[in-house]
């Protein structure tokens, strides 16, 4: 079961990281009016949170498919967990005030991420 848990919420991380990326363009023409540089801050700063999502998930499928056992497997499920904490929180004081449905789910998606690595690590 403990490979259950860790390996949804690596799909599940995954899956948001790529969601990310999709909208990308649209997300930054929402802005309106920027300077150049505010664009491209924007579109970095949202590819980085998608690819970093995917790079979390990713990490998190691959230990628990090669060696969910190993000491090392434990840090990364431990540490992705922290990681998805922190994303949780800073997305409930960031985007979950923001009217638009996605950015509100982010908080939720990350937490129970984060409670899944948990799950799994403990069992």
């Amino acid at each position: 079961m403990a490979e259950t848990f860790l390996l949804i919420g690596a799909a599940l991380t995954v899956l948001w990281g790529v969601a990310h990326l999709f909208p990308t363009k649209s997300v930054v023409e929402g802005f309106g009016e920027i300077t150049l540089d505010n664009r491209r801050i924007l579109t970095m700063e949202w590819i980085v949170e998608g690819v970093s999502l995917i790079f979390i998930g990713a990490l998190v499928g691959a230990v628990t498919l090669t060696d969910s056992a190993s000491p090392v497997s434990e840090v990364v499920y431990y540490t992705s967990a922290g990681a998805m904490i922190v994303l949780a929180i800073v997305s409930l004081a960031t985007g979950f005030k923001v009217s638009f449905l996605p950015y509100k789910l982010c908080p939720f998606i990350f937490g129970l991420s984060a409670l899944l690595f948990l799950l799994g690590a403990m069992s």
